[in-house]
């Protein structure tokens, strides 16, 4: 069992601010669909897009593994893409989350994390994600900080009340763990 199934949005996010390597620490492995391959690293490359390549090294050191969809289940995701108007990417990330009993679906759109829940599923963004590695000691909290600024200026549609609750989310975790060593 695959105890993380992502979405193309955190794959990106992550390698963007050079934090990729977080999922292997707090998972040990990932799995995508070859959609998600093929959007986060076969277009990234075309455009030039340095993550991409950031991406593709995890795929290749094996960590970040691509799996697709039991051939049963790709009727399934048609359906659920058309009836929830979601991407076929999106349908086939949520199904494949399922079928592997994956503990944790990395993924950033309200719409899709939203239904993923429907679902039964936990779900964790690129936020979540970067506050657990910093529980877990992982990074820092300038690392958070660093983090806010390249994604939630630029990327991230990210409000400035919404950065201040994240880092004060993060000082808190830090005050928490620094007491608690």
């Amino acid at each position: 069992m695959f105890s993380a199934v992502s979405d193309v949005g955190p794959l990106i996010h992550l390698a963007q601010t050079s934090k990729l390597i977080i999922l292997r620490k707090l998972f040990g492995s990932v799995l995508i669909i070859s959609r998600v391959e093929r959007e986060t690293v076969d277009r990234g490359i075309r455009l030039g897009h340095q993550d991409a390549l950031i991406i593709k090294q995890a795929i290749d050191e094996g960590w970040v593994r691509v799996k697709d969809i039991a051939h049963a289940s790709a009727r399934d995701a048609e359906r659920l893409a058309e009836s929830e108007r979601i991407s076929k990417s999106d349908a086939e990330t949520l199904l494949l989350a399922r079928e592997t009993r994956a503990e944790v679906v990395l993924i950033d759109e309200k719409v899709i994390s939203d239904l993923a829940r429907m679902f039964g599923l936990r779900v964790w963004n690129t936020w979540a994600l970067l506050l657990e590695a910093l529980s877990q000691g992982f990074i820092s909290v300038s690392d958070v900080e660093s983090a806010i600024e390249e994604l939630g200026e630029r990327r991230h549609k990210l409000k400035p009340e919404q950065a201040a609750e994240i880092l004060e989310a993060a000082k808190l975790i830090a005050s928490t763990r620094r007491a608690r060593d």
